[in-house]
C-alpha cells in the first residue's frame, strides 16, 4: 500500500519559515519525481515544486521562487520543502506527491498523492 504522509504545517506570522517533510512507504521512493502542490479554499490546485530522481533538477512555481527550497533524502523515503518568508496569499493545503516524470509532476499528474498538511500564513 502506497502511503504519502506530510507534516509540519502550522499556522505563522508572515516572514516566518516552515520546513514540510513527507514521508513515503509502499513505492520504490528514488525512482519517482516528487513535488509538492497547493489548494487554497475555493482556488485551483496549484504546482508548488518538483524535483528529480537525484535532486538534480529542481521546478519552482513563480511565486515561490527564491523562497522556497525542494529536498529529498532518498535513503529516508523523505521529501521536504523549506518555506521561508512566508506570506498570506501561501496560505493552503499542501500536498506532496509522486509522478513519473518531471513534465507530469509540473502537469499536476500525479502517480500518487498524500492527504496533506494545513500552512496558514497570517499578515
Amino acid at each position: 500500500q502506497v502511503q504519502l504522509v506530510e507534516s509540519g504545517g502550522d499556522l505563522v506570522q508572515a516572514g516566518a519559515s516552515l520546513r514540510l517533510s513527507c514521508t513515503v512507504s509502499g513505492l520504490t521512493f528514488s525512482n519517482y519525481i516528487m513535488g509538492w502542490f497547493r489548494q487554497a479554499p475555493g482556488k485551483e490546485r496549484e504546482g508548488v515544486s518538483c524535483i528529480t530522481w537525484n535532486g538534480g533538477t529542481t521546478y519552482y512555481e513563480d511565486s515561490v521562487k527564491g523562497r522556497f527550497t525542494i529536498s529529498r533524502d532518498n535513503a529516508k523515503n523523505t521529501l521536504y520543502l523549506q518555506m521561508d518568508s512566508l506570506k498570506p496569499e501561501d496560505t493552503a493545503m499542501y500536498y506532496c506527491a509522486a509522478a513519473v516524470s518531471i513534465a507530469l509532476c509540473r502537469r499536476l499528474e500525479y502517480a500518487y498523492q498524500g492527504q496533506g498538511t494545513q500552512v496558514i500564513v497570517s499578515s
